[in-house]
């Protein structure tokens, strides 16, 4: 019985995980489709590398007051609303959510507006007089965008409960969507002004398209600060809330010391950062969020929660007790299932990286050399995406096991590793910016990335029971061989054609698909399991076997 529940439970991760990846598939084809534009039409000037600061600041304050609590509060105490049969006290505390967070959101955006010129000097400070009050200007019109960013999250994360991850996984996709039409539409008409429009539009369909994904809720115009629930969601977030404060100052001393490498830097930096971000959302944050609901419910049942939490009321609707976060050691089935999220996570993105690094000079060309974008500018742009990589596979298996402990209701302990990853960047930062540049600060994000993943393994040895008797090593110990073929056959098909002269395309792509296969063909001969249990199931899903 136990197997049985523990396999439903990996190919319900694995459905999920495949319709979030292939959301993030198509988002992140927009995002370089968006940052090829941006490339096209503005380069990597120092107009570009202000935008990044006003972007910046949104994500940042989003990520602040509600992207944090998404993963970390809303998706584990909505879905413990979400087992019950009886929806109206999940639709009533989703309303509390979404209506106090509206009014936090609007207060925090009136409040930026205000202070837009301190905090362009927090940011960039390193910048001309020119620069910085363009930068002004552009932070407050860029700062609506919040409001609808904060909107879609919460939503995002009452989907996810509901385990309905079709409308959430295509959100970004609509975001990065409305930035390339806008862009191409208006920049004749506004210049770089354009992207800032085009992300107003892009969050705001972000909410739009989520709203059919509400079919059945009931709203409720009401505000209840003392409801257990939203006091709940508060006591869980607040260790985030220190965590995130701590990890957005570290990106500020990042952006501000950016801001004196050269006006060019910080352009070179997002450009790169893009292609790490497009395996790392693919594969570390689609499984993550894939893993976090089934993981919160079965914790929940394991240890008798939803049960000895509940009372009646006088009407028959369920009141809610907040959750302790002492509870029982994870199950066998958690663990299961946390394991075989890592073990997807690895499986996909070692060879990513090694991909990435082997060709990062032809596939940067291929995606931003053109237009303003000159090729010293891709130069830089590879330079600084070979260094990122070092911290990808770690960033890749922290995203699942920071979730773990958030499906724990334990949201202490990995936001004070935050604290830590921080401090190693400071001092590494300060240590080679000066030799370096901003390669020294790109070298430092690969080393807070990396200290936080492993503290996060040690943490999960010590609290969760660890992974060791799930079968990591094992497969470690099959992919290596793959890799080490595939890095071989790509390094040497790329030597090869840029030497003949191949065009971009060729030069970019052909290594790409060789080493693919290869890795693919490896894998079939090493009988890894995980590998196949994935070809089945996506297998099953195309002929419409697997239910949706």
């Amino acid at each position: 019985m136990m197997e049985e529940q523990s396999a439903s439970a990996r190919g319900g991760v694995a459905r999920a995980a495949a319709i979030i990846a292939l959301g993030n598939i198509v988002s992140r084809v927009l995002g370089l489709a968006r940052e090829s534009v941006i490339a096209y039409l503005f380069g990597a000037s120092g107009a570009v590398s202000i935008f990044r600061v006003a972007s910046t600041i949104i994500q940042s304050l989003y990520d602040f007051l509600v992207g944090g609590m998404v993963s970390a509060a809303l998706v584990p105490i909505f879905s413990d609303y979400a087992t019950r049969a009886d929806k109206r006290e999940l639709w009533r505390v989703a309303s509390i959510v979404i209506n106090s967070l509206a009014l936090l959101l609007a207060l925090a955006v009136l409040v930026l507006e205000l202070f837009a010129p301190q905090l362009i000097l927090i940011l960039g400070g390193g910048y001309d007089a020119a620069l910085q009050s363009s930068a002004v200007e552009m932070i407050r019109l860029i700062l609506p965008a919040v409001f609808f960013l904060g909107m879609s999250g919460v939503i995002t994360g009452l989907l996810y409960s509901l385990k309905r991850f079709a409308y959430p996984a295509f959100t970004t996709a609509a975001y990065n969507l409305g930035i390339v039409v806008i862009a191409l539409a208006l920049t004749p008409l506004f210049g770089i002004t354009s992207l800032v429009i085009g992300i107003i539009i892009g969050a705001a369909l972000q909410v739009l398209l989520q709203l059919p994904g509400l079919r059945g809720m009931q709203y409720h115009w009401t505000i209840d600060f003392t409801h257990p629930a939203l006091l709940t969601i508060l006591k869980l977030y607040l260790p985030v809330l220190a965590g995130l404060t701590i990890s957005i100052i570290g990106v500020f001393i990042d952006r501000n010391l950016a801001s004196f490498t050269g006006a060019q830097s910080l352009a070179w930096m997002q450009d790169a950062t893009v292609l790490v971000q497009l395996p790392l959302g693919l594969v570390g944050t689609a499984i993550s969020f894939a893993i976090l609901p089934t993981l919160s419910n079965q914790l929940s049942v394991a240890s008798g929660q939803i049960a000895d939490n509940r009372s009646q009321t006088a009407d028959g609707i369920s009141n809610f007790q907040p959750p302790t976060s002492n509870l029982q050691p994870p199950t066998s089935n958690f663990q299961d299932v946390l394991a075989f999220g890592i073990k997807l996570v690895l499986l996909i993105i070692l060879p990513a990286t090694i991909g990435l690094f082997i060709l990062a000079r032809p596939i940067v060309a291929l995606l931003f050399e053109r237009g303003a974008f000159t090729a010293f500018d891709t130069a830089q742009t590879a330079r600084a995406l070979q260094f990122y990589l070092i911290g990808l596979p770690f960033a890749a298996i922290d995203q699942p096991l920071v979730f773990a402990f958030y499906a724990r209701k334990q949201t202490l302990a990995p936001n004070l590793v935050a604290f830590a990853g921080v401090a190693v960047y400071v001092v590494v930062a300060l240590t080679l910016i000066q030799p370096l540049g901003f390669i020294g600060l790109v070298i430092a994000n690969a080393a807070q990335l990396t200290s936080h993943a492993l503290v996060m393994l040690w943490l999960t040895q010590s609290r969760l029971g660890g992974l060791g008797k799930q079968g990591i090593g094992i497969l470690l110990m099959k992919i290596t061989p793959a890799c080490a073929a595939m890095s071989i056959v790509a390094w040497f098909s790329a030597d090869e054609l840029t030497r003949v002269g191949a065009n971009i395309f060729v030069a970019a792509l052909a290594p790409m698909v060789a080493a693919s296969v290869v890795y693919l063909a490896l894998l079939r001969v090493l009988r890894v399991r995980e590998a196949e249990q994935v070809g089945a199931m996506i297998s099953a899903r195309l002929k419409g076997i697997v239910p949706a």
